[in-house]
């Protein structure tokens, strides 16, 4: 099963993400989870609370559709788990030398296995600061433009078939008429962990990916051999001058303000495939450094 990626798509996950980013400050990492895996939860806590100088405490309450192994224990805070009734799992610094300065960013984490039914699952997480507290529990109604000061940290229940992976900041750089090649870039990061393996397009005869250094004095590019690895929680920047998914025998026009459809295949470290469908913008961002890297002149 795939799931399709349009331009109002992802101009409406940009909106989401900035209007969220402004509040959410106990967040799981994005790109979801698969319906009936093992997953690791990551909470990333950015700040503490309001005009506080530390989080001192971090209680997670664990919805319906995920039941829990086991937790993370951390150097100078105490852990309690409970899995019976309301189950969940709280965190509290031994003292204010061990607590999470408002300048710092971690993450708790915890483990379990999904419900087998996709959609959204939330986590309500309590945050506890020397003076006070934040309760990330909010839930969204589905209201237009609706802005939520304290929302819960949601995770992305995915299908079987659909890539547990983030994609952002997707581009395809325009061909003039003639050129039989391009590069499309963008930054993929996969929660549990990936393995890019593929990808396909009806605008290409040949689609792979690739990386571009230096051997010598000389740039030279070639297939990555097995796939481009993206390690749990890491963002992987697909670039000019380095990883990028290259488009060769080009059998249309690909002209600045267009889309180019393309599906990226994935396995996981079990070996289970997965893809997603995407419609990737063609254009230079501003800023792309590079941009002109790839071009089929360059020695494989």
């Amino acid at each position: 099963m795939n799931t399709t990626f349009t331009l109002k798509t992802f101009a409406a996950v940009a909106a989401l993400a900035g209007a969220s980013a402004s509040f959410a400050h106990v967040t799981l990492p994005p790109g979801g989870a698969t319906a009936g895996s093992d997953y690791e939860a990551a909470f990333r806590v950015g700040h503490a609370c309001a005009g506080a100088k530390a989080t001192t405490g971090v209680t997670v309450r664990l919805p319906k559709g995920f039941t829990l192994s086991d937790a993370q224990a951390r150097k100078g805070w105490k852990l309690d788990v409970q899995k019976s009734g309301d189950a969940e799992v709280r965190w509290t610094a031994d003292s204010a030398d061990t607590a999470l300065p408002t300048a710092e960013r971690t993450e708790f984490i915890l483990r379990g296995k999904l419900a087998a039914a996709p959609g959204p699952l939330y986590f309500k997480v309590l945050q506890t600061c020397d003076n006070g507290s934040a309760d990330w529990a909010q839930l969204p109604t589905g209201a237009a433009g609706e802005k939520l000061e304290y929302p819960a940290a949601r995770l992305d229940v995915l299908a079987p078939g659909v890539a547990a992976v983030d994609v952002k900041d997707a581009w395809v750089r325009p061909a003039v008429p003639g050129q039989s090649g391009t590069g499309a870039f963008m930054k993929l990061s996969a929660p549990s962990g990936a393995r890019l393996v593929g990808v396909q397009t009806a605008v290409a005869g040949v689609a792979e990916v690739h990386e571009m250094k230096m051997e010598g004095d000389m740039m030279k590019m070639r297939a990555v051999a097995g796939g481009l690895e993206l390690p749990a929680r890491q963002t992987v920047e697909l670039k000019p001058g380095g990883y990028h998914l290259m488009l060769m025998d080009l059998k249309q026009p690909v002209a600045a303000g267009s889309v180019v459809p393309m599906t990226l295949q994935f396995e996981d470290a079990k070996g289970a495939k997965s893809s997603l469908m995407l419609q990737v913008p063609v254009g230079v961002p501003a800023g792309a450094a590079g941009a002109g890297a790839e071009s089929p002149g360059h020695k494989h």
